[in-house]
This record gives C-alpha cells, sequence and structure tokens, in this order.
C-alpha cells in the first residue's frame, strides 16, 4: 500500500509553536519500522492551476508570493515562508497522489493533510489549501461532464471542516460530512451536507453511535464512487484542542467503520491524517499509526479477494 509523506519539507516555527510539526516524521519512523507492506512515497507539489480549482486565484497568488497580511498569517497560524508555500504544496500534492493511487489500487494514505478549514479566499487554523477540496476538483476533472465522479468526505477530524463545506457548498457530486465538537473551533460553522455537532465530552459509545447514524443518513441522500476519510485524532480524550473523550479503541473502531464501509460500497477511498494536538504527541502519533494500519488491513483484504476472484 502506498502512503505520501510530505514530512522531509518542514515548516520553520517559532519556539514554543503549538503545532505539533514533529509528529509527522515519527508517524512514517513508525509505519516504515512496523508496517513492512507500505511502501513510502514522496508527493509531487501542487502547481498554481491545481491550487485554483478550489481557491481565488488571487489567494493563491498572495500565499506564493508573500503577500499575506499580518493578520491572514495570523488567522492560518504560521508565518510566511518560502518553507510554508512548499510545505502546503506538498500536503496538497499527497493527498493528489493518495486519491489517484486509491483510484488504480483501492488504498492510499497521505501522512498529513488534512487541511479542512482552508476556505476558498483564505486561510484558518493551520489549514493554507484545502487539500480535500482540491483533490475532490481534480478528481472529477478528470472525468466526463456527464458523469462526474461522486465523492463523500468524511471528516472526522474534532473540528468541524467548515472550508470544505464552504468550497463545496451545493455541488451535486460531492457530499460532506463532520463529525464534530460542537462546542469548538470554527465557533462560526459553514453548513455542510451532513453535520453533526457533539457536546463536549461525547465518549466511544455515543461517538460509534452518532457515526452509524450519519452514514445512514448521507447514503439515504447520497451514492459515492469515492471516499475521502479525514481522520483526526484529535477526538482523542488527551487532545489538547479537542473537547471530546474518545479512547484510542474508541477511535480504532471508527476507523474500522469507516474502511466497512467503503468495503460495502466497493469504492476506493483515499486517507489524510487531518488534526492531532495531544499532550503527548506520542499518543497522536499511536492514534495516526493506528489509522494507517487499520488502512493497511484493508488493502490487504482487497488484495487477497482479486486474487481470489482471478
Amino acid at each position: 500500500m502506498k502512503v505520501f509523506s510530505s514530512d522531509r519539507f518542514v515548516l520553520p516555527l517559532p519556539d514554543g509553536h503549538r503545532f505539533p510539526m514533529v509528529k509527522y516524521g515519527r508517524l512514517r519512523e513508525r509505519v516504515l519500522e512496523e508496517l513492512p507492506d507500505v511502501e513510502v512515497v514522496e508527493p509531487e507539489p501542487a502547481g498554481d492551476h491545481v491550487l485554483a480549482l478550489a481557491h481565488d486565484v488571487e489567494y493563491v497568488d498572495r500565499v506564493v508570493h508573500g503577500r499575506l497580511s499580518a493578520l491572514e498569517q495570523r488567522t492560518i497560524g504560521f508565518p510566511w515562508s518560502p518553507q510554508m508555500v512548499e510545505r502546503s504544496r506538498r500536503s496538497v500534492g499527497a493527498t493528489l497522489g493518495a486519491c489517484k493511487t486509491a483510484l488504480r489500487e483501492g488504498v492510499a494514505v497521505n501522512l498529513a493533510g488534512g487541511t479542512h478549514h482552508a476556505l476558498r479566499g483564505s486561510g484558518q487554523g493551520y489549514c493554507v489549501f484545502n487539500d480535500a477540496a482540491i483533490a475532490t476538483r481534480a478528481l472529477q476533472a478528470d472525468q466526463p461532464a456527464t458523469r462526474r465522479i461522486r465523492v463523500a468526505i468524511v471528516d472526522l477530524d474534532v473540528h468541524q471542516g467548515n472550508g470544505t463545506a464552504s468550497i463545496l457548498s451545493g455541488e451535486d457530486a460531492c457530499f460532506t460530512l463532520s463529525i464534530h465538537c460542537e462546542a469548538n473551533f470554527p465557533f462560526r460553522k459553514e453548513r455542510g451536507d451532513l453535520d453533526i455537532g457533539l457536546a463536549a465530552g461525547t465518549g466511544d459509545q455515543e461517538y460509534l453511535q452518532s457515526l452509524d447514524r450519519a452514514f445512514e443518513r448521507m447514503l439515504a441522500r447520497f451514492s459515492p464512487d469515492f471516499i475521502i476519510y479525514l481522520a483526526g485524532a484529535d477526538p482523542h480524550a488527551d487532545d489538547r484542542l479537542g473537547r471530546l473523550n474518545l479512547s484510542t479503541a474508541g477511535l480504532v473502531r471508527r476507523d474500522e467503520r469507516v474502511f466497512d464501509l467503503a468495503r460495502e460500497l466497493d469504492v476506493p477511498i483515499a486517507v489524510a491524517m487531518a488534526g492531532g494536538y495531544g499532550h503527548d504527541v506520542e499518543q497522536t502519533v499511536a492514534v495516526h499509526f493506528n489509522t494507517v494500519r487499520a488502512a493497511l488491513d484493508h488493502w490487504r483484504r482487497r488484495d487477497r479477494n482479486l486474487k481470489e476472484d482471478s
């Protein structure tokens, strides 16, 4: 199974910054050490024309050429630098690569990504460009206009995917599902196709029941050909920015349900890691690692089935 890693492209941050940039390299190291069937691929950078599939050309230009205002940089949460631009391009390229690979091989993973707060003309919440929205548009651009691929974005980060919902609003061939903590960032939510805001402190049982009901509601309205899964680690009880109370085992069961859905529908699935800000970075890495392992189990099962059918 292919996983795309952009952690070599480090975004320089000031001392004490709370964004856990170190988690990406540690996740790649664990994947290489413990999952021998995984191939790590370095993604290509997304070009300006690709970024413009989901963002205003003027915004892309200001990001690329360092013309973001001080307020815009504070809203994003990162100081501008050429490395920030390159890292953001590579993160989008990783989700694009995972989506294109999943079309051929059933499943693939971006070890970063899930930058779902980026809006068409602005960034926020550690998100510069919206990789899921861009990848959705890129997948559909490669298809005939009469039969655009139908993409469901299953966003299980603890924060609502407001940027994705806004960018893809009203598009019949897209479905945005977000299950998040209601009393959390962003405090002004956008309207997606299905938004489920959970109370602070929600634990495993209620969360998983909500997820099961959400899938039923989605499938009653939308039949996807492809799933993009944002597998945030931040619903975990240890997360500094989460406010939900899921256990590691509960998040494993969450992942299993998503891959079960892809298997039942017989559709490809691409995964991005999204948020994770644990007090202990190794706990966050463990949750992300479990998601990659679940994706690998899905890939192995699919591979066995293909061999048996042949």
